[in-house]
């Protein structure tokens, strides 16, 4: 008997993203199955679409790292989760299709009062951002903290967690209509890398405690100098190099610690305790009006390639998404 199909957008190196037609998974142990009503842009996407981030062993070539949308069937041992159950959730892949299969700890409840579309801005970010400024870097109230890229998709998330956890926020974008946006969100001051020195501004401004960065090489020595004793300088992508020079001597006398990481290689029962820390703590500034994912553009699954333009061209504010069901 021939597995029921379902569309998914298919990724070669080199060629457009189209959709074409693949078996329906099926839940194994401790997985659910999704229908999938949304699904995130994320960056890394466009890394495994050009051969340089290969998906981890088991999950599926298919691009997309989290989706929004309906429980359908699930495994054994998929813990609470039954069908007809309205969740997000984190995938190692798979998400650009009609169907997708999630580990049962990496899926969370939609939180009230969002959209689908809406929450499949949420797994990738909120996990990241939960993971690396406030566990790695342990951003606690009345810290500073800036963050590199505001405008993004990250950076806006980040803004609006670590201002409603009571931090002072600051941020840098590309142009002055993403700081003004930046601000809005909840920075005190946001900064254009394209017209100002956000070294100079930051070291008037006092320093920094914690930074979140994805610039990488150009922006190291500039994270050493503004950040104060105790620093934290997290960091989760490199988009203009990963090899950097610097003095030791500084990270020393400041006592300064450096973190990066990557969440798809991490194992599942580590993703589910950042899903539970996440559900208890920033659900509730979601359902207060304190955070809401802030959503750029949507495309229909079968535009994914245009989808991905948007990103690679850098103009966008917020998360991409693709709309799958409806």
């Amino acid at each position: 008997m021939s597995k029921p199909m379902m569309q998914a957008v298919k990724s070669v190196v080199g060629e457009k993203l189209i959709l074409h037609e693949i078996a329906t998974p099926t839940p194994g142990p401790g997985q659910v199955l999704i229908k999938v009503a949304a699904a995130g842009v994320n960056r890394p996407d466009l890394i495994q679409r050009a051969g340089r981030y290969p998906p981890p062993p088991g999950a599926p070539e298919t691009l997309g790292l989290e989706v929004a949308g309906t429980i359908e069937a699930t495994g054994p041992d998929a813990g609470k989760w039954k069908q007809g159950d309205k969740v997000c959730a984190l995938l190692p892949g798979g998400g650009y299709a009609e169907y997708a299969i999630a580990p049962h700890g990496s899926v969370m409840p939609i939180p009230e009062p969002l959209s689908f579309i809406e929450a499949a801005g949420l797994p990738e970010t909120v996990l990241t951002v939960w993971n690396n400024v406030f566990e790695m870097g342990r951003l606690k109230t009345g810290e500073t903290f800036l963050v590199h890229g505001g405008a993004s998709g990250i950076g806006t998330t980040a803004i609006q967690m670590a201002a409603a956890w009571g931090a002072k926020v600051y941020a840098t974008a590309g142009s002055d209509e993403k700081c003004r946006l930046c601000e809005k969100l909840g920075a005190t001051k946001a900064i254009n890398y394209k017209t100002q020195d956000f070294e100079a501004v930051m070291r008037d401004e006092g320093g920094v405690d914690v930074i979140l960065d994805m610039v990488g090489k150009p922006y190291f020595d500039k994270n050493l100098t503004i950040l104060k004793d105790l620093g934290r300088l997290c960091y989760i992508a490199f988009l203009q190099g990963s090899k950097v020079e610097g003095d030791l001597l500084r990270l020393m006398m400041k006592r300064i610690t450096v973190t990066g990481s990557t969440l798809r290689i991490r194992t599942e029962a580590y993703k589910e305790k950042l899903a539970e820390g996440v559900v208890t703590h920033v659900w509730p500034m979601i359902a207060q009006g304190r955070f809401k994912p802030l959503i750029s553009h949507v495309f229909p699954l079968g535009e994914a390639d245009a989808a991905h333009a948007q990103m690679e061209a850098s103009d966008h504010a917020g998360k991409i998404i693709l709309q799958v069901d409806g």
